[in-house]
């Protein structure tokens, strides 16, 4: 049996004429994982930085989004050979790297996920779901075309070395993280500031400057809505545990808060 994978988020962003519109899949559940990937979204993010997300579970989101007309990323927790090794050979086939700073980064990066002589990362498809077992017949000659590797800039200094950073041969795309910009710029919390804006764009200014796609995440529609004219080709714009603690307050307002009130203006 011979099988071909799906396109990666690299791909998908080449044939689109409109920005692509993702959500984070923080919770680490593949039922979550599934929902997001049944709404409609162009991509998912799969956040193995900040949510509580093992090896398994990655694999069992990856197979859960799978029948969907969605393309998943996988965010590593670190700039790591292993990391990147096992998540890609899990299936994954867009991975998101966060905190690169510098051109040297993003080179570690590509070496990571690259198979020799471009790079170093140890070839078990064989094993694995990467190349579904060896059925993918050309995995490993055309391993590059199956996988995409993205970059996050995250401080202040990544902005300054947008443009070389994005220049990065095996960089399909950059990824700006106002969040830990912010906090990079003594602005903590504060992701819409002027100034982390103004930092965001210039980024944007940069990446595009090397013609790669820029991304940026914006949970404020307002916010994804100027980065989408600034030139924002993909973006992040909620996330599964967001949507679920929004709803259930909402619940709570509606059912208990609200009719607290209402119940005690009778008395």
């Amino acid at each position: 049996m011979q099988l071909r994978l799906n396109p990666t988020l690299r791909h998908r962003i080449a044939d689109a004429d409109r920005a692509l519109f993702g959500g984070w899949v923080s919770s680490g559940s593949p039922v979550m994982a599934e929902i997001m990937a049944g709404a409609g979204l162009d991509w998912l993010m799969i956040d193995m930085e900040h949510g509580p997300i093992g090896l398994g579970d990655v694999q069992l989101m990856l197979q859960a989004a799978a029948a969907y007309p969605v393309t998943p990323v996988v965010r590593v927790p670190v700039n790591d050979a292993v990391w990147i090794k096992q998540v890609l050979d899990l299936g994954a086939q867009t991975i998101m790297v966060p905190m690169v700073s510098t051109a040297a980064d993003a080179e570690a990066a590509v070496a990571h996920a690259s198979y020799p002589p471009r790079g170093h990362r140890g070839v078990g498809n064989a094993l694995a779901r990467s190349g579904r077992w060896n059925r993918v017949d050309d995995y490993l000659r055309n391993a590059a075309e199956y996988v995409s590797v993205i970059v996050q800039i995250e401080t202040f200094a990544g902005v300054e070395n947008a443009e070389a950073i994005a220049a990065v041969d095996g960089i399909d795309g950059v990824f700006v993280g106002p969040s830990d910009l912010a906090a990079s710029m003594g602005l903590i919390g504060q992701q819409t500031h002027p100034d982390v804006v103004a930092a965001v764009e210039r980024a944007f200014t940069g990446v595009r400057a090397a013609g790669k796609p820029v991304g940026v995440n914006a949970f404020d529609p307002k916010a994804a809505q100027a980065y989408v004219g600034a030139g924002a080709r993909f973006l992040l714009v909620g996330a599964d545990v967001g949507l679920a603690a929004r709803g259930a307050e909402n619940l709570a307002k509606t059912f208990i808060t609200d009719a607290d009130a209402t119940q005690r203006s009778s008395y």
